[in-house]
């Protein structure tokens, strides 16, 4: 009970760091949309914008902005908007902040999916061919300005590398574009990302495209994009890894059923960062034995897994998982036995630092 008791004053205070490369992402709830003046009719249709890029940034569905559930929210975006001002230019933009916890409440009311805002760690390798010759984008540059304003914009923690020498000349075209990842994935061990994205965007008559290739894991998504112009392609590339990335980890209220989670290995430094990944699944505490700990949290064993993930946990095969034995009881010649105490609750995973 005292290691018990250890655990829940940790949770109040989260001192220790997160022992994943998952990130919390940093201003999930506020968005910034373009506009042409300040009057009344552009904020309207600005704030409106708003609403759709936040529904999406959280749920990663393209068609949840326009959900039945979301009509009355629709029509009056204020009930769940904190503040909102602009900010000069160029461009100049309407910043809206929403309220985080009136917006997922009215979300799920809705019945809409939600991706938590701790979110894996993205190491972006970003090749630009254009009419002035070809560039590897790095963390510092000028060129990594609409990288990083597209990934906030989408909700995506993005991550560039320096881009010296021995990166520029692993980060080539057919590496990019390559179905094999191992070289960038030796070139980005110094950087702990949780994920690699991989773009080659190149310019021709006056627009802009780019082929993608993003790895999390032993899973691998690819795809391309087209934009008028850098800023817009970069938004493209982010908006698909966004909805690639989200089914993995949004969580429905009520969709899945009720599990236990064994963690094993566990210390007070563990503790903190566990109770971050598993916030979605409103994890609740049953019960801590020695370096073990057992959850009981919503969602499914998918989704789970790919949380667990980022903090770089492994799965207990079925076989390694230990059998809980009741213990005997003696019992007195003359006397009641006593009741056999109840069976300890199987967990239906167990993961293990």
């Amino acid at each position: 009970m005292r290691f018990l008791s250890k655990f829940l004053c940790l949770s109040c205070f989260s001192l220790f760091s997160l022992a994943s490369h998952a990130e919390n992402v940093k201003g999930l709830y506020q968005v910034r949309e373009p506009v042409t003046s300040q009057s009344t009719e552009e904020r309207d249709q600005a704030t409106q914008r708003a609403l759709d890029t936040l529904v999406l940034r959280l749920t990663g569905d393209p068609k949840a902005a326009q959900s039945p559930g979301l009509a009355a929210l629709r029509k009056d975006p204020q009930q769940i908007i904190s503040q909102y001002g602009f900010d000069a230019g160029p461009p100049e933009v309407l910043k809206v902040d929403f309220d985080p916890a009136t917006t997922e409440q009215a979300l799920r009311r809705a019945g809409l999916s939600l991706w938590g805002a701790n979110r894996p760690s993205i190491l972006g390798w970003w090749l630009n061919d254009s009419t002035e010759g070809s560039s590897l984008v790095g963390d510092g540059q000028s060129s990594a300005a609409p990288l990083r304003r597209a990934a906030q914009h989408r909700g995506l923690p993005l991550r560039l590398p320096l881009a010296d020498l021995s990166e520029q000349l692993v980060a080539t075209a057919p590496t990019l574009e390559g179905a094999d990842a191992t070289p960038l994935h030796n070139a980005s061990e110094r950087y702990n990302a949780d994920a690699l994205l991989a773009v080659h965007a190149k310019e021709e008559g006056g627009q802009w495209q780019a082929k993608w290739n993003l790895w999390l894991g032993d899973k691998k998504e690819a795809g391309s994009v087209q934009g008028a112009d850098q800023a817009a392609v970069a938004d493209a590339v982010m908006l698909a890894v966004s909805e690639r990335l989200a089914p993995r980890f949004v969580v429905k209220a009520g969709a899945s059923g009720e599990q236990l989670l064994e963690v094993q290995g566990m210390n007070l430094e563990r503790y903190a960062a566990l109770g971050r990944l598993l916030d979605p699944f409103g994890a609740r505490l049953q019960s801590v034995d020695g370096d073990r700990i057992l959850y009981r949290v919503n969602g499914s064993a998918e989704q789970l897994r790919s949380q667990l993930s980022l903090a770089k946990l492994q799965e207990v095969p079925a076989g390694e998982a230990p059998v809980a034995v009741a213990p005997v009881q003696p019992v007195t010649q003359g006397a009641t036995p006593a009741a056999a105490p109840a069976p300890a609750p199987t967990p239906q995973l167990r993961f293990r630092w």
